[in-house]
C-alpha cells in the first residue's frame, strides 16, 4: 500500500511498521482523532480467501472483546476496495523478541515484571474464554516505557466456537508449540501456559530450549524431550524460579498450571527469601509406579492314565481261555497301573507347587530410575515407587550440581537390577570449596589480580597507615584457611594509602590571615599572590591551587590568590558644545498707551531641559532647564573614565529634539 493513501478518508498511511504471514502493517495518523495507529492490511494474495479472511476477523472480534492495558487496543475495523484492514493502537518500541537480544542477559526482577504483565494480559483472555494459541516474543511488544502490549490473536480460538478443529496443522510458532498441539490435539487454556513457560525460559536464558532444522524436528522435541534445566546456563538462578519453567513446561496437562493466576502467584513469590531452599519440580507422572506385566506361562502338558497304562494283548478271536485267570492276571495289573498313575500325578503337582513358589517368589527384574537432580528424600520415594530400597549416601563436592541434590546412582541409571535392591546415592556436597590463603603485606594488584582469575569477587578499602607502603594489604575480611567457594565469594582487603591524607578545604570567603591560619593548622605551605577583582571583596580568597575536596598531606605545597578589590581607572573630563534650534512661536499682546489700547505679535520662548549620564549623573535626572528665544548653543559638562561613553538627551517644549549615546571625549 503506498504511504500517504487515505483508507476510509480518515487513516493516511506515512510508513511501514512490518508484515507477518497474512497481512502488512502500516504507521498511519488518525486524522479525525489527530493520532497514530497502525492498519493491518490484510495481504492482496488473500483477498479471494475466505478462510483467511474469516480469521483475519476473527483476530479484530476476539481483540475488541478485551479491554487491558497489556493488550493492543483495536479501534476500528473495516473494508475499502477489496482490502481487509484492522486499526489498532499503535505501540512505538520493540518486540520482545528483539528487546531480549538486544538486554540479555536480563535482571530476574525484571523478567518477572515482564512475564507478570504478559499473565495479566492473558489471564484476561482466558476469562474471556479465549485462547491465544501463538504466544511467542514476536507477539509480545514492549514501548519506551517498559509497559508490555500482546498483539496478533489472528488464530486464537473462542471456546465456544466448538465448530472450528485443528486437522494435522500445527498452528502458530512452533519454537512455543505445546506437545498437545504438536501431537495434532485441540489446544486449551495449559497449552497457552506451555509457551507461557517456554518464553520465561527464553527470557532467563537468552534462547528457546528446542531447536532443528525443520519445524517437524522441533515439534517432535516438544513432546519427547524434557524442557533442559535453566540452572544449566545459569546457576544464580533461584530454585523456585526455574520451578515455575518446570511446573509451566512440563509434558502432561495434568502436571501444569491449572490457570494463569496460579502461574503469575507463583511467580511473584519466585524471588523471595522463604523460598530459597525449594527443592527442584519433579512432575507427579514421573512419580508413578511402573507396572511389569508378566508373560503368560504356558500350561504344562498333563499326563493321562491312558498314556501311563501298560498295553495289554488281548487274546486271539477262538482261542479258549479260563475266565477265572483272566480275571485274576487282570486285577494286580490294573493296581500296578493306578499307583504308578497316582506317584506321576503326585510328583507333577508338587513340581508345579514347587515351580509357583519359585516364580512368584522370586524378585523382578525393575531398571534404575533417573534419580539425578533428585533430593535425597525425593529419590528415596522414587526408588519406593519402583520397589527399590535406599543404600549408602556419599557426599561429594561438585561445581555442577546443587548441594543436597543426586549427581548419580550405583548401579547407574537404566541398570537392571532385582526387585527390592539397594540403591547407592552420590549426593553433591555442593561446589569445591578451597583454602583461603593470608595476603597481608602483599600487593593488592597482583592479588587482586589472581583471585579473579579464580573467580573470586574482590573489592578494596582504603585506609592510611604512617607505617605500611602505599598499595600493599593491610587486612582481609575473610581467616587464613578458611574454606570457601571462589565463585560465590567476596573478598573485601584493606589497603594501605600511605601517610593519613585530609581533603582541601574550600578556601573561598576566607581572608588572608584565615588562609594563613588553615596553612599552620594543618603543616601546608602556602604562596600568596594578589590580583585586582571586582566580583570578590578586598583581601578575600579568589581562586586556590588544589582546589577543594583533593587529598593533601603534611607538608604539601598550595597556593592562593587574594582579591585588592577592583582596579581604579583614571576619570578624564571634558565638555561637549550642543546647538539648541529655536522653534519660532508667537503670540498676541495687548498693551495701553495714555487714552488708547493696542496689539502686537510677540515671539513666545522654548522651554528647554537637558538630560546627561556620565559618572557623576544619570539619565533619569534632570541635569539643567531654561527657555530660549534664539537658537542657543550651550557646553554640556562630562566625567567619564577611560574606555566608557557618556549620553544626553535635550528636550524642547516636551519633544525630544536630540539624543546621543556614543559621547567619548
Amino acid at each position: 500500500m503506498e504511504i500517504g493513501r487515505k483508507l476510509n478518508g480518515r487513516y493516511k498511511i506515512t510508513g511501514t511498521v512490518g508484515g507477518g504471514g497474512m497481512a502488512h502493517v502500516y504507521l498511519a495518523h488518525d486524522l479525525i482523532l489527530d493520532r497514530d495507529v497502525a492498519v493491518k492490511v490484510l495481504r492482496y494474495d488473500f483477498r479471494d480467501d475466505q478462510d483467511t479472511i474469516r480469521r483475519f476477523k476473527r483476530e479484530a472480534l476476539a481483540a475488541t472483546e478485551m479491554v487491558h492495558p497489556n493488550i493492543v487496543s483495536v479501534y476500528d475495523i473495516g473494508e475499502e476496495d477489496n482490502n481487509q484492514y484492522i486499526v489498532m493502537e499503535y505501540v512505538k518500541g520493540t518486540d520482545l523478541k528483539k528487546y531480549i537480544h538486544n538486554h540479555f542477559p536480563i535482571p530476574y526482577q525484571k523478567v518477572i515484571d515482564i512475564m507478570d504483565q504478559v499473565l495479566s494480559a492473558v489471564a484476561t483472555a482466558h476469562h474471556n474464554r479465549i485462547i491465544h494459541r501463538d504466544l511467542k516474543p514476536q507477539n509480545i511488544l514492549i514501548d519506551e516505557d517498559g509497559v508490555v502490549k500482546i498483539t496478533d490473536f489472528g488464530i486464537a480460538v473462542a471456546l465456544s466456537q466448538t465448530s472450528i478443529t485443528q486437522t494435522n496443522s500445527l498452528l502458530g510458532s512452533v519454537h512455543y508449540l505445546s506437545p498437545e498441539q504438536a501431537r495434532g490435539g485441540m489446544a486449551t487454556n495449559q497449552s497457552d501456559i506451555y509457551s507461557l513457560g517456554i518464553i520465561l525460559y527464553e527470557l532467563l536464558t537468552g534462547h528457546v530450549p528446542f531447536d532443528g532444522e525443520s519445524a517437524v524436528s522441533i515439534a517432535l522435541k516438544h513432546f519427547q524431550e524434557s524442557v533442559p534445566f535453566v540452572k544449566e546456563y545459569d546457576q544464580r538462578i533461584p530454585q523456585a524460579l526455574e520451578n515455575v519453567v518446570l511446573k509451566a513446561t512440563a509434558k502432561e496437562v495434568a502436571d501444569r498450571y491449572r490457570t494463569v493466576h496460579e502461574m503469575q502467584n507463583d511467580l511473584a513469590t519466585s524471588l523471595l527469601p522463604q523460598r530459597s531452599n525449594e527443592p527442584k519440580f519433579v512432575p507427579a507422572s514421573m512419580l508413578e509406579n511402573t507396572k511389569v506385566l508378566e508373560p503368560i506361562k504356558p500350561k504344562e502338558a498333563v499326563v493321562t492314565d491312558s498314556s501311563l497304562a501298560e498295553s495289554k494283548e488281548l487274546p486271539e478271536k477262538g482261542t479258549e481261555t479260563n475266565k477265572d485267570e483272566i480275571k485274576n492276571e487282570k486285577k494286580p495289573k490294573n493296581k500296578k497301573a493306578k499307583a504308578l498313575w497316582l506317584t506321576l500325578l503326585g510328583l507333577f503337582l508338587v513340581g508345579a507347587i514347587v515351580f509357583a513358589v519359585l516364580v512368584f517368589s522370586s524378585p523382578k527384574d525393575i531398571s534404575v530410575p533417573d534419580l539425578t537432580g533428585m533430593t535425597k528424600n525425593e529419590a528415596t520415594k522414587a526408588l519406593s515407587a519402583y520397589n527399590l530400597a535406599l543404600g549408602d549416601v556419599v557426599e561429594e563436592a561438585n561445581n555442577e550440581v546443587e548441594k543436597g541434590l543426586v549427581i548419580r546412582t550405583d548401579p547407574k541409571t537404566g541398570a537392571t537390577i532385582k526387585e527390592d535392591s539397594t540403591v547407592d546415592l552420590l549426593v553433591s556436597s555442593g561446589k569445591e570449596t578451597v583454602a583461603f590463603s593470608d595476603y597481608t603485606g602483599k600487593s593488592y594488584e597482583e592479588v587482586r589480580a589472581q583471585l579473579i582469575e579464580q573467580k573470586f569477587t574482590v573489592k578494596r578499602v582504603d585506609e592510611s597507615s604512617d607505617t605500611v607502603e602505599a598499595g600493599l594489604i593491610l587486612s582481609q575480611d575473610i581467616d587464613e584457611d578458611e574454606e570457601v567457594i571462589p565463585e560465590e565469594t567476596t573478598i573485601t582487603f584493606t589497603v594501605s594509602t600511605g601517610k593519613a591524607g585530609f581533603e582541601m578545604r574550600d578556601l573561598s570567603g576566607y581572608s588572608e590571615k584565615g588562609v594563613q591560619d588553615y596553612v599552620d593548622d594543618n603543616n601546608l605551605n602556602v604562596t600568596i599572590t594578589k590580583e585586582y577583582s571586582n566580583d570578590i571583596a578586598d583581601g578575600q580568597v579568589i581562586s586556590q591551587e588544589p582546589t577543594a575536596g583533593e587529598i593533601l598531606y603534611g607538608g604539601s605545597n598550595i597556593s592562593v590568590v587574594i582579591s585588592q578589590g577592583p582596579e581604579e581607572i583614571p576619570l578624564k573630563t571634558f565638555t561637549k558644545k550642543v546647538e539648541i534650534p529655536y522653534k519660532k512661536s508667537e503670540e498676541k499682546v495687548s498693551s495701553s498707551i495714555s487714552t488708547g489700547e493696542s496689539t502686537e505679535m510677540q515671539l513666545v520662548p522654548n522651554s528647554i531641559t537637558v538630560y546627561i549620564d556620565d559618572e557623576e549623573h544619570k539619565l533619569g535626572t534632570i541635569y539643567q532647564q531654561f527657555e530660549i528665544s534664539e537658537n542657543t548653543e550651550i557646553e554640556i559638562p562630562f566625567v567619564l573614565q577611560e574606555g566608557k561613553k557618556g549620553s544626553y538627551r535635550i528636550i524642547r517644549d516636551g519633544e525630544m529634539i536630540e539624543e546621543n549615546t556614543e559621547v567619548t571625549p
